[in-house]
């Protein structure tokens, strides 16, 4: 197998290594971070069924007016908010965190701490 050798390869090779133990249940569904240059995404997961349970982004109507002029970090901390309350508005209260093979750093902290502060508890 040839080596991986750009940053997006080796953010999917790590992100493999995190899923062989990182599995979503109906009690407790995995939440999963996704970014891309300009947005972030979230989802609530439950992988016995296949199933989400929730999902919010930087590209939603609902976020759209609230996103003027604001940074990165602090769009994906009103994502964190908008996940959790929508997971809590489904029946989900604890869930496992996938950070996708990102850093726990910057946007993927400020979401993953925003969440926990709206009452997601992981």
């Amino acid at each position: 197998m040839a080596r991986a050798t750009t940053s997006r390869e080796l953010r999917e090779r790590r992100h493999l290594r995190v899923r062989k133990k990182v599995v979503g249940t109906a009690e407790r569904p995995r939440l999963s971070v996704f970014r891309s240059l300009q947005h972030v995404y979230a989802q609530v997961i439950d992988d016995t069924q296949g199933a989400t349970l929730a999902a919010a982004s930087t590209l939603e109507a609902d976020l759209r007016g609230q996103l003027d002029g604001k940074s990165k970090s602090a769009e994906a901390e009103l994502v964190g908010q908008l996940i959790a309350q929508r997971a809590r508005e489904r029946g989900v209260e604890r869930v496992v965190f996938d950070r996708g093979g990102y850093q726990y750093h910057g946007r993927v902290k400020a979401l993953a701490e925003a969440a926990r502060a709206a009452g997601l508890s992981f």
